[in-house]
């Protein structure tokens, strides 16, 4: 069967092909499967009935197959395994339903597609082959599908059991890395807001917690990968945990321990009671279970495969999709980390200075409760007249009901606000996400944009739902008890952003920024992906400082990414960024001083104007600019501190 669908509004192209396998059962052989090369210790090879499933490329490989009877996964990039021999754990209600499995079907189809999207690049490629592979487990009576897909940048997985009632859901599927890994993640006494460890796999120890996305670097120059998830939806969010063995485990968010922001928010006999597990009525849908594979750094950053597996926008909501004429990306300014009073006269001073930075937002914090609803219109008025939009904070728990929502958003939309920050989730059990969920309806009824702080990871949303602009889910320069910003912000974008928008809020030019110089701050606007960009300095530092022109003309969106060969995750991020006609190259350096050398082929054929902003050799707060002519053929020369940074913009004259 073949369907072919012309795109709407804000899609190029949009096609479906499946394909029905007419003696499914035959395509899991019995025969021993083709032995892979691997870059960690050979598995010996098992008598098994398998599916082979690979990228349109035939790079990526995906096996699922059977033994005694259990339920198993592996995968490999050009030959070189991603994923050994892992075990696919499901329960329903406490029983296992993938340990006595009979295969009943195969489906196979493909996805190819492209849709226009919003951060690293503006157009995403959505192309994979998948197959639905209908199972059977005989101890329980249980029939469900596992579906796969693979791209030419990874794979995913996920689990449907259709049924009717109230039944509870749970996993333990594991993801075995190879010998000789590299991994970089973090725990959940934070959150999602964490520090970044870098360990040999060999060393991690049992029992670990792990934020998704946790990176991973192959051995033997193999390649990177980084597993995470994507289409949250009617589910509890998904930690993993160390089992030993090069092991990762997936973990619900009911089994996770509560983090520390929730149990001082909420209190631990709240932590306790969400500690259950969740029931779901009707059709269970797993989230996607995501392994991005990738060459190189450039690839593993400009995958698309998280958003690839969101939903795309309901047009009746969004009838341009990300393009939709309401929901605008931006820059904003911020009265929180780097002083100024609470008070209206010093936000309509922050909207002006906004104006003349060129940013289109003034984020207001929760004092903005105190204040008459004459005093909140007078912002607002005044602040149109500068061309300039408000949003406000909220916490959370005020929003949990449909009324206090309908209340707020109306609220907002009445008085001509253009969106909320919204606070303090700090949990993924199944409640908590279908509060984002409902929260993302909502606004969109009343036309808001929202900024969730206090958040899980994204998993796609922005596409799903293009009124998200950004999350936290991050640990940013609110942080003040931070060792070393070097190695955590070249790390971020190779782990943390891999999921998508992080509202990290960069640039401060106070002593927040710890070791970090000026050109650092300034860079780190252009390498951490926001569509709502907010600073983190006041906006006066920001127009006061030498390379001010250079902040005015940073976009919040992208239209390419190209990440640079001398990138190494927690020691540089070199990233050149597109938007429109213009280039821009940011660096940050991690805690060793080095100097560098950048060709500039990425930029187009002609002569271009280029801003430059260095470091300061003997200061860290100051930097050096200077304007030249530069081409292609050219390179940079630049001599970075330890955290230190440099960025460039590029006009073509």
């Amino acid at each position: 069967m073949t369907s072919k669908e012309k795109s709407g509004s804000g899609c190029s192209r949009r096609e479906f092909v499946s394909t029905a396998v007419i003696a499914p059962v035959a395509a899991f052989t019995t025969s021993s499967p083709k032995k892979a090369k691997t870059t960690g210790k050979a598995q010996p090879e098992r008598r098994s009935e398998s599916v082979q499933l690979t990228s349109p490329d035939a790079a990526v490989e995906l096996r699922v197959f059977l033994e005694q009877r259990q339920l198993f996964y592996a995968a490999t990039f050009r030959g070189n395994t991603v994923i050994d021999r892992s075990p696919l754990k499901i329960t329903l209600d406490s029983a296992a339903i993938t340990e006595d499995v009979q295969v009943r079907n195969l489906e196979r189809y493909r996805v190819n597609e492209t849709y226009r999207c919003r951060g690293v690049h503006s157009q995403a490629v959505n192309r994979c082959n998948g197959a639905r592979i209908s199972l059977r487990d005989a101890k329980t009576n249980t029939s469900y599908t596992l579906e796969a897909r693979v791209f030419n940048d990874g794979l995913a997985f996920r689990h449907i059991a259709a049924g009717q009632g109230l039944r509870i859901p749970d996993e333990g599927t594991l993801f075995t890395l190879p010998e000789g890994s590299i991994v970089w993640y973090h725990g959940l006494q934070g959150h999602y807001e964490g520090v970044h460890a870098r360990k040999e796999i060999s060393a991690v120890p049992a029992g670990d917690w792990a934020a998704p996305p946790l990176t991973v670097k192959l051995p033997n120059d193999a390649g990177y990968a980084s597993i995470t998830e994507s289409a949250l939806v009617n589910y509890a969010g998904m930690a993993l945990q160390a089992e030993g063995r090069r092991a990762f485990a997936i973990r619900l968010g009911h089994a996770a321990p509560p983090s520390y922001p929730f149990t001082l928010r909420y209190g631990a006999e709240e932590a306790r009671r969400l500690a259950s597990p969740a029931a779901i009525s009707g059709i269970i849908t797993s989230p996607w279970r995501v392994v991005i594979i990738a060459a190189d750094l450039n690839r593993l950053v400009n995958s698309d495969i998280v958003a690839n597996l969101a939903p795309p926008p309901d047009r009746k909501l969004f009838p341009g999709g990300t393009e939709t004429a309401w929901i605008q990306p931006g820059r904003s300014v911020w009265k929180y980390l780097d002083g100024g009073a609470n008070t209206l006269e010093e936000m309509k001073d922050f909207s002006r200075m906004a104006s003349e930075l060129g940013f289109e937002y003034n984020l207001i914090e929760g004092f903005w409760q105190r204040w008459s609803d004459a005093q909140l219109k007078e912002l607002v008025d005044y602040s149109a007249e500068h061309k300039v939009r408000i949003w406000l904070w909220k916490h959370s728990k005020e929003l949990r009901t449909p009324e206090e929502r309908r209340r707020f958003f109306q609220h907002c939309h009445d008085f001509g606000i253009a969106g909320a920050k919204v606070d303090f989730f700090d949990h993924e059990a199944k409640e908590i996400i279908d509060l984002y969920q409902a929260l993302l309806r909502q606004a969109a009824e009343f036309q808001i944009m929202l900024d969730f702080h206090g958040a899980n990871k994204p998993t796609g949303e922005s596409r799903t739902w293009p009124n998200e602009l950004t999350r936290e889910g991050v640990q940013g320069l609110e942080h003040r008890s931070m060792t070393s910003w070097a190695q955590h912000n070249t790390t971020l974008p190779f782990t943390r952003f891999l999921a998508g928008p992080a509202d990290y809020t960069p640039v401060v030019f106070s002593e927040r920024r710890k070791e970090t110089s000026w050109a650092h701050q300034i860079a780190s606007a252009a390498v951490f992906s926001s569509p709502l960009l907010v600073y983190g300095g006041h906006p006066r530092s920001l127009l006061q400082n030498p390379a001010a022109e250079v902040i005015k003309s940073i976009p919040s969106v992208w239209d390419e990414t190209i990440v640079l060969p001398l990138s190494s995750i927690g020691e540089i991020a070199a990233f050149a960024r597109r938007y429109q006609k213009q280039w821009f190259l940011a660096v940050l350096n991690g805690p060793v001083a080095k100097t560098i050398d950048v060709p500039l082929g990425f930029l187009g054929k002609g002569l271009y104007q280029a801003l430059l902003v260095r470091d300061r050799a003997e200061l860290a707060a100051a930097v050096d600019v200077e304007t030249r002519s530069l081409a292609a053929p050219d390179s940079i020369h630049a001599a970075l501190r330890a955290g230190g940074g440099f960025i460039a913009r590029f006009s073509k004259i």
